[in-house]
């Protein structure tokens, strides 16, 4: 099985549509965390939309189109990053997390991201990185700036949300910015 260790109690390994078990505990434990920063169809309530969301991911890697993995904290699934979408003839893709509240803050995101960013532009010449946020997710506009990426704009209005429109913002890394300021992630 592959699973690629990011400290040492934590590694990033792929959610496939056989964890969907584990996929549907680890939503419970976060779902009331996540469900305002995360699209409505990513917050699987019952073990056959668990399996159709890992599932959805799984075509879009066979299909070169997104992909997702989850991150393993002390033996338990607590989190995950994914593409949300991966087109390479573009060049472009946008990148994705999702933690529960008792990983939170133990840095097991950050070192996730930067592995599937720095695959993404040097192993498949992904040009630019996308990460698209909440404009009032305070943690992923932190992250996003820790990881070197850059306030392109914000899109007023742009989707419904739980408490009325919400503003999204979309941050970005270009290629020759993430090699000069990134030495190889291992």
């Amino acid at each position: 099985m592959f699973a690629l260790p990011l400290t040492e109690e934590a590694e990033l390994r792929p959610l496939d549509p056989w964890r969907a078990e584990e996929f549907l505990a680890h939503l419970d434990r976060a779902r009331e965390h996540i469900r305002p920063w995360v699209s409505p169809s990513f917050v699987a309530d019952d073990l056959p939309s668990a399996r159709a969301v890992l599932q959805r991911y799984a075509d879009r890697w066979a299909s070169d189109s997104g992909g997702i993995w989850g991150l393993w904290w002390r033996g338990s699934l607590v989190g995950g990053v994914l593409f949300v979408s991966f087109d390479v003839t573009r060049g472009v893709c946008e990148v994705g997390c999702w933690v529960e509240p008792a990983a939170q803050g133990r840095g097991l995101v950050a070192p996730a991201a930067r592995r599937i960013v720095d695959w993404a532009v040097r192993e498949r010449g992904i040009q630019r990185v996308e990460w698209r946020t909440n404009a009032d997710n305070t943690r992923s506009k932190a992250l996003a700036q820790r990881l070197g990426l850059r306030l392109d704009g914000t899109l007023r209005q742009v989707s419904p949300g739980p408490d009325g429109r919400i503003d999204l913002e979309v941050w970005s890394v270009l290629a020759d910015e993430w090699v000069a300021a990134s030495p190889t992630v291992h």
